[in-house]
């Protein structure tokens, strides 16, 4: 809670809305007195935060959508100088995955100008089983979570638990012949990892040991994403 009572109220009146309320659940969900949770819920109505179904209930309304998509992403404006910076300072083609389910997107790049390169194109959809970024976001997950994964994948239980220790992921040819990649973490202000950073680049140039070249890098990349 913030401590800003009216505030804090309102937050938990819409979390008890997320799948429709009647003023009755309302009550029971958010123990507020009946009188507080109507005129919370009627004036967050008003703003349009919340509407009435064809039952009657609350639920979420569309001023929070266009308020969510109207912000920019902390993350990927941050993101866009690091990951040039990143490209810059190693030379090779970098690169922002989240994951989503069993699979990975690359949201946000910097690519060579010229040379070999290892281009992983804005949107593409890459999988979990392979790479050192899907190590990077596999690594911290609970083990029920990675469990159903390791039996598809290029790495192992015992790679994710080198990951976790030292703090980074490389990969040799795991994902695609001839690319070599290296791969750090991007965590929320609770630690919690929320996304991977990484170069790559074919092997030739990065060599079959590329995080002792270049794993500080991006490394440090990460800690300065971190905490947005």
């Amino acid at each position: 809670m913030s401590g800003v009572g009216v505030l804090d109220k309102a937050v938990v009146i819409l979390a008890a809305c997320v799948d429709g309320a009647s003023l009755a659940e309302l009550v029971e969900r958010t123990k507020l007195p009946r009188a507080t949770a109507h005129r919370l819920a009627q004036a967050l109505e008003i703003h349009r935060m919340l509407v009435r179904d064809t039952q009657g209930r609350w639920r979420p309304g569309p001023r929070l959508g266009e308020l969510a998509n109207a912000a920019p992403d902390v993350l990927l404006t941050a993101a866009e100088p690091l990951l040039a910076a990143l490209r810059d300072a190693t030379g090779e083609s970098a690169q922002l995955y989240l994951r989503r389910a069993d699979e990975r997107i690359c949201v946000a790049a910097a690519e060579r100008a010229s040379g070999l390169r290892d281009t992983v194109p804005v949107g593409s959809v890459l999988p979990m089983t392979a790479g050192s970024a899907a190590q990077i976001l596999l690594a911290w997950e609970p083990p029920e979570a990675v469990m159903p994964l390791l039996p598809r994948s290029k790495y192992t239980g015992r790679t994710l638990a080198e990951v976790r220790r030292r703090g980074w992921a490389q990969s040799v040819a795991e994902r695609e012949a001839g690319v070599a990649s290296v791969s750090a973490p991007i965590r929320d202000r609770t630690g919690r990892v929320i996304a991977a950073i990484s170069i790559s680049g074919p092997i030739e140039r990065l060599g079959r040991r590329p995080g002792e070249r270049h794993a500080m890098a991006v490394v440090r990349a990460g800690q300065r994403l971190s905490g947005l």
